[in-house]
């Protein structure tokens, strides 16, 4: 059976509206959904539909993308299991890539109630639907913070990760083990894509390469935590949307072999599987902020601040498994990733 529809949860989010509108132009049958709520901007989650060709001006349940025939919106909120429901019975979906999530480490320590109810159990009425109205794929967004304390580098996948730090690491860790057991019991294809520092076009202004440049734009100095030569992993948003577009066929299968040194069958004893997706090519955060004074024009005052015991610094990507299955990896170079994301800033912001 071959997957053509397809829907998108957190379609006005920054990493949904990429995928969203790969897939159109791919043409796929997409339904994107998403609450746009307030955590923050809605402007810019409304702009972005508006760059896809949707339109919520009016009242209606469902909107067509004007500019792609097969692309169509609605506003939906996740946690209503009865909304969820009725749109899988209707959508008949062959694949899902669930991307809503409430982001935001800080946020999960300030409304831990309401950040579990966005990334837990929102998740699991994911699942259900998935099990309900079967599905050849669920693609689902996890994070390299699973990892905690885990201090070999680089990061794998098949490494442990019982030590998360924050309780966004520890949400993120409850949706893999829940998506594995459903993987298992009902028998529900599932492949985990655990993220690494995204940035890009489009962007959540609440992570630090947006802050970055709003301050520097503005006269202000940056708040930089630890030390300058730090070393981080930045990801292009193209490498994450190509990766997810060519894992979207690819349904994990079980009982694939496993690495004779790795006797520990993390991912292999059901329909399921987690990857790292990363660049992992280190860039010491000086640089990060050298390449955006060099796109901006504006040299960066810093301010430095103590690294919070909730944040992991270096948390390398092992994509080697990735490659393997999709003859791809993340490469965009950091200067051309920042160069792109300086010119779109200032043309949304009218710099």
């Amino acid at each position: 059976m071959g997957i053509n529809n397809i829907l998108v949860t957190g379609a006005a989010g920054f990493i949904g509206f990429h995928t969203i509108l790969r897939l159109a132009k791919e043409g796929y049958n997409v339904t994107g959904i998403d609450n746009l709520n307030t955590y923050y901007d809605v402007m810019l989650k409304r702009a972005r539909l508006i760059e896809a060709g949707i339109s919520l001006a009016g009242q209606a349940n469902k909107v067509v993308s004007s500019r792609f025939d097969r692309l169509t919106f609605s506003r939906v909120d996740i946690t209503d299991e009865r909304a969820l429901n009725k749109l899988f019975e209707e959508g008949e979906f062959d694949a899902v890539i669930h991307l809503a999530a409430q982001a935001g480490v800080r946020y999960s320590i300030e409304d831990t109630k309401e950040f579990i109810e966005s990334n837990n159990s929102s998740f699991l009425n994911i699942l259900e639907a998935c099990r309900h109205h079967p599905v050849q794929h669920l693609i689902y967004a996890s994070s390299g913070s699973v990892y905690g304390v885990n201090t070999r580098m680089p990061f794998s996948e098949l490494h442990k990760s019982e030590h998360p730090v924050s309780l966004y690491a520890a949400a993120k860790r409850w949706n893999e083990m829940i998506a594995r057991t459903y993987a298992s019991l009902f028998d529900i294809p599932t492949t985990g894509l655990r993220f690494f520092t995204v940035y890009g076009p489009w962007g959540r202004p609440d992570m630090s390469y947006y802050s970055f440049i709003k301050s520097m734009l503005a006269g202000k100095p940056i708040e930089v935590v630890h030390e300058r030569d730090m070393e981080r992993f930045f990801t292009y948003i193209d490498d994450i949307v190509e990766s997810i577009v060519r894992l979207i066929p690819d349904v994990p299968e079980v009982d694939e072999p496993l690495p004779s040194d790795h006797p520990d069958p993390v991912n292999r004893s059901a329909h399921y599987r987690v990857l790292d997706i990363g660049n992992d090519e280190p860039v010491k955060l000086q640089d990060f902020i050298h390449a955006l004074e060099h796109h901006t024009g504006v040299q960066a005052r810093m301010e430095v601040r103590p690294m919070q015991p909730e944040h992991i610094a270096g948390k390398r990507p092992d994509v080697l498994e990735l490659e393997r299955l999709i003859n791809y990896k993340p490469k965009t170079p950091l200067d051309t990733g920042i160069g792109k994301f300086v010119k779109w800033y200032k043309t949304y912001y009218g710099e």
